[in-house]
């Protein structure tokens, strides 16, 4: 049976939140996607599922265009798409990660 495990450390992980915390917070979340996908990168390339290696393509331009549309669903609904925001970027997510 192969192993899964996960093998991120502690310094990397403080590293790369401090850095997505920043291009957040310095942009006034206008780049958020990209913090985000930094952390998304950072969280799947040290996951191990059956022996073998996830990795994330997904890019924050790509984030951003979807960042868009759902911001302007939200507002278009009265906020009802709101409910769907989580959902939507975990679906973003799935898809654009994969295995070696």
């Amino acid at each position: 049976m192969k192993q899964s495990y996960f093998d991120g450390g502690l310094a990397t992980y403080i590293g790369t939140s401090i850095l997505a915390a920043l291009i957040t917070v310095l942009t006034l979340g206008i780049c958020a996607p990209w913090g985000l996908c930094m952390l998304y990168n950072w969280k799947i390339k040290h996951t191990v599922i059956d022996g073998r290696r996830l990795y994330f393509d997904g890019t924050a331009t790509q984030l951003f265009a979807h960042w868009i549309k759902w911001f302007f669903l939200t507002v278009i609904t009265l906020g009802i798409y709101s409910f769907w925001l989580n959902i939507k970027l975990q679906q973003w997510i799935t898809k654009h990660t994969h295995v070696l």
